[in-house]
């Protein structure tokens, strides 16, 4: 346990790539969003999507772990074991401090009505249905997804290059296109707006944590072959 507390230790010495750059990524969208909004002559309250961007730097987050850490962390002799579950906690500890970071905003645009402009990018009534910890549980399983989406890919161009990265990228790509041809030419849009309806956006995320879960195994699996 010792050496895999220490993998923590090993990822989060690099605080640029784990805190500062979320950080500013996350500072500079609540600005632009607020500028946005106080530009829209409206009275009723305004929403955007301006709080995802941070998350996607998980993605990046996600590579970096695997692309800059693993080779150093095999070069003093932590086992892959070691190094897969250690930045799992670190992952895990900074979609945590993400899922804070979202609740704290929502908590300020309730206090100050919008950004004093009435215009929302963290308290989406959407995600916060289920009250602050189902927020709490969406905003963790976005930053976590794309963090292991992220890792995950790197594995599999540390596995095989960057052919197999593209084939796979290609395969998820016709795949995502035959689901939607599908559910159009069996007109099933109807009922898959139902799901996702009697699911809600913590239903989903909850799925999503399952993803995650898969998404990890095969990173996992990829990891005890993979070349520093």
């Amino acid at each position: 346990m010792r050496r895999t507390l220490n993998v923590v230790r090993l990822q989060m010495i690099n605080k640029n790539t784990f805190i500062w750059v979320p950080l500013i990524v996350l500072a500079s969208a609540v600005v632009i969003s607020v500028l946005i909004y106080a530009m829209i002559p409206v009275d009723t309250p305004k929403y955007g999507g301006g709080g995802q961007a941070p998350l996607w730097v998980f993605f990046a987050v996600g590579m970096s772990a695997m692309t800059m850490t693993f080779p150093f962390s095999q070069a003093i002799s932590i086992t892959r074991r070691e190094f897969f579950i250690g930045t799992m906690l670190a992952a895990i500890i900074g979609s945590a401090f993400m899922g804070v970071l979202f609740l704290i905003g929502g908590g300020i645009e309730l206090l100050t009505n919008g950004w004093g402009v009435n215009g929302y990018m963290f308290h989406l009534p959407d995600v916060w249905a289920a009250g602050a910890g189902g927020a709490f549980v969406i905003y963790f399983t976005l930053a976590l997804f794309f963090f292991v989406i992220g890792f995950t890919g790197a594995t599999i161009y540390k596995r095989w290059g960057a052919l197999m990265i593209t084939i796979v990228g290609v395969g998820i790509g016709l795949l995502l296109v035959a689901a939607v041809f599908l559910i159009t030419r069996l007109e099933l849009w109807g009922q898959v707006g139902i799901v996702l309806g009697q699911l809600g956006a913590l239903g989903v995320a909850l799925w999503g944590l399952v993803g995650v879960g898969v998404l990890m195994v095969i990173s996992y699996l990829t990891l005890r072959r993979a070349t520093p």
